[in-house]
């Protein structure tokens, strides 16, 4: 498979996932975290993310999709409207304190690498955060994911610090939508 072919897109629709797209979501999110791991990697593993934790997303209505105009899903993230506890300490300081929302395992499919869909979809939950009133719109990733970095940066959000989970630390971002 030819994955530096361009695509195409006249139009793409982003919108809540359905159990019916878990198949098309799985093989991206599983085809990035098996590229990480190849790459040496450490922000998903063998353990992260998991089937479960995508039908946990869709069962909540936190997973949303991106789709070209065959349908095709080309970018799933988890987007979710409240608190992340891991945000609550942060080595660093947030940009605010207002209500935010924030993107969870976010991937790409391979077939799209490079072309913009990252970008396009985090504009996507953007627009969606302010329709709903909400001013701040914060994110993590690992510190060697150098590719979400360059989108982050690219986007506008600005590096605020150190968070932690359980598997580690991550780079945090901030971006006002006020």
């Amino acid at each position: 498979m030819n994955t530096n072919k361009k695509h195409s897109f006249n139009t793409f629709t982003f919108l809540k996932a359905s159990e019916n797209d878990f198949d098309g979501i799985w093989k991206i999110v599983d085809d990035a975290r098996n590229r990480m791991l190849r790459e040496g990697k450490r922000q998903w593993n063998h353990n992260y993310p998991l089937p479960f934790h995508i039908h946990h997303d869709i069962a909540t209505e936190t997973a949303y999709v991106l789709k070209d105009d065959s349908g095709k899903t080309m970018c799933f993230g988890a987007v979710i409207f409240g608190i992340e506890p891991a945000y609550e300490t942060i080595e660093g300081k947030w940009l605010s304190e207002k209500e935010y929302v924030v993107v969870h395992r976010l991937a790409v499919s391979q077939e799209t690498q490079g072309q913009g869909i990252a970008s396009s979809f985090l504009k996507q939950v953007e627009a969606l955060a302010k329709q709903k009133g909400i001013e701040s719109f914060k994110i993590d990733t690992n510190f060697d994911n150098f590719a979400m970095m360059a989108v982050l940066d690219k986007l506008g959000f600005t590096y605020c610090g150190e968070i932690s989970y359980e598997s580690g630390k991550r780079r945090a971002y901030e971006k006002c939508l006020s």
